[in-house]
């Protein structure tokens, strides 16, 4: 079977083709060694943390075995969420019933029968049996999606889990870090920690090489340096960037990768990325309450208030998912026409992040694209940074 663009390129699916192995914290170690000698360990549960869309998922994918892998989402637990419930439905097992026996009667001539229903609930102990006997092993991936009280419940039912042998790996975001795990007294001891790296861009780029090969394309290596700069440390995003690229080489009849096509597909794949309602809640920013907000002329001719700037801001090169303070401030005074500059001051920004942080605190998770913390300015999702690069009407 010849192999299509899809078959190799798979932003969303396990990456047959493209997989790339990477070491850890500059070790030597792969990081595929590295979980699997923490599985391994009998009554220990395994903490896996790292930045969006770097793999995290992908790798437990690739160790344990889609067979084998149960994953769950921090996001299908809330306060009135039965733990086992959750999980014994992962897997199949019917958690609760009602079961009925009849018993027959022979009394007199004729035989009678009368039956009796009982409810059970299955216990914690026969679903982690059974995920032991079945060589399963459970995921929870984003874990910091449950709230800071279901993630305390969670680690209380985790640490007699683990201490029975059940296998359980927890992966979460860096700064929104799973401290009712990591920092949990009754664990210490029983963690082994996986802390994952930023995808460097030599990484990045074998992915476009090896499936551009795989498909008999040609791209240059400082085209795929380009691609892997682009791509904002994912290889999610890698991986969708280099369908699109094949999508309009098939459409143009071309077999090689250039820096006309590469442009083209970078707003090409921002189709995929429904962040616009993300854009305009930040850029309108909270309720100004009647006030008249103070604009800013940027340095191409638009007038912005400041949630504006921060926007736009964070839009510009070099393409960045960290910045602390000073750093985003420089990019601030930059974006602003130099007559304009002296109306700003380091408080008025901060106090603007301090209010979009707050904003975005009380909304659904998709709206939490950036975060204010620690006197640094993270994005969250590097596939929002590309959009708010490419995505955007003379973005």
């Amino acid at each position: 079977m010849s192999l299509k663009a899809e078959n190799i390129f798979k932003p969303g699916a396990f990456p047959e083709y493209t997989y790339v192995s990477r070491n850890y914290e500059n070790t030597g170690i792969s990081y595929e060694l590295r979980l699997k000698q923490a599985l391994r360990t009998a009554g220990c549960l395994t903490s896996i943390i790292g930045p969006s869309k770097m793999g995290k998922t992908i790798l437990c994918e690739q160790v344990i075995g889609l067979d084998n892998i149960v994953e769950v989402s921090g996001a299908d637990f809330n306060e009135n969420t039965d733990f086992w419930a959750i999980i014994a439905a992962k897997v199949g097992l019917p958690y609760m019933g009602e079961i009925t026996t009849e018993r027959a009667s022979t009394e007199g001539k004729s035989e009678e029968r009368d039956s009796k229903s009982e409810k059970y609930i299955l216990s914690k102990d026969k679903i982690i049996r059974y995920y032991i006997e079945n060589n399963k092993i459970l995921v929870i991936d984003d874990f910091h999606y449950a709230s800071t009280e279901m993630q305390m419940k969670m680690a209380q039912q985790l640490k007699d889990a683990i201490r029975r042998e059940l296998k359980v790996v927890v992966v979460s975001l860096p700064h929104r870090a799973d401290d009712a795990i990591r920092q949990n007294a009754d664990l210490s001891g029983r963690l082994s920690l996986i802390n994952i790296e930023t995808w460097k861009e030599e990484d990045l780029k074998k992915i476009a090489i090896k499936g551009f090969d795989k498909l008999e394309i040609k791209i240059t290596d400082n085209i795929a340096e380009k691609l892997a700069v682009e791509c904002l440390t994912s290889p999610q995003l890698m991986q969708y960037i280099c369908l699109s690229i094949c999508t309009l080489l098939e459409d143009e009849k071309k077999q090689e990768v250039n820096d006309e096509i590469l442009e083209k597909a970078y707003r090409f794949t921002t189709i995929n990325f429904n962040y616009a309602d993300v854009v305009s809640v930040l850029i309108k920013g909270p309720n100004p309450r009647g006030q008249q907000r103070k604009l800013y002329r940027t340095v191409d001719g638009k007038e912005l208030d400041l949630y504006g700037i921060i926007v736009e801001s964070l839009a510009k090169n070099p393409p960045m998912t960290e910045l602390d303070f000073e750093s985003f401030y420089n990019r601030i005074f930059n974006v602003i026409e130099e007559n304009d500059r002296l109306k700003l001051e380091k408080q008025t920004v901060r106090n603007h992040l301090n209010h979009l942080q707050e904003l975005l605190e009380g909304k659904e998770e998709i709206y939490r694209a950036i975060e204010w913390k620690d006197g640094k300015v993270y994005v969250l999702d590097p596939l929002f940074l590309f959009y708010l690069r490419w995505g955007r009407i003379n973005g």
